[in-house]
């Protein structure tokens, strides 16, 4: 996700915790150190889940080079340099983030819900309109609570 904000805007808009540098300029989210390839100015999001929580990849995306951190626990090692903005929730914190971010904009809308077929049916728009429209999709199947805001 392209973006660009300072830290202090991101916590006037979620209203967490900052701790560092209030002036750090954001350009970039990441939520999973796995897929990171070095950008400018990004931030990583800790997200908790049934299956693992970001919290325990802190190290590997400092080590990344990253130094910028949207957390939900307060890190007991807190790097040197590095920025935290700590909220109650991560993913909420990364959806009203999105919802702020895409409220400055008046682009209409195309909603597609079901069961199934949603992201072919999305790409079947895209491509019988894209001659006569500046059309703007999520990229993949991003139609989840993570999915949509990461698109936004």
């Amino acid at each position: 996700m392209r973006v660009n904000y300072s830290l202090k805007q991101i916590n006037d808009i979620v209203n967490g915790k900052l701790l560092g540098d209030p002036s750090a300029l954001i350009e970039s989210i990441v939520t999973d150190t796995r897929n990171y390839i070095s950008t400018d100015h990004p931030i990583f999001i800790a997200l908790q889940g049934k299956k693992g929580n970001g919290h325990q990849y802190l190290e590997d995306a400092y080590n990344k080079g990253i130094v910028n951190f949207i957390v939900s626990e307060t890190p007991s090692n807190q790097f040197k340099k590095a920025n935290y903005l700590i909220v109650d929730n991560t993913l909420e914190t990364l959806q009203k983030w999105a919802a702020f971010h895409r409220s400055k904009f008046n682009i209409p809308v195309i909603g597609i819900t079901g069961s199934n077929g949603k992201t072919i049916i999305k790409e079947w728009i895209y491509h019988f309109l894209r001659e006569n429209y500046n059309i703007i999709r999520s990229p993949k199947s991003y139609n989840s609570q993570l999915g949509v805001p990461l698109s936004l």
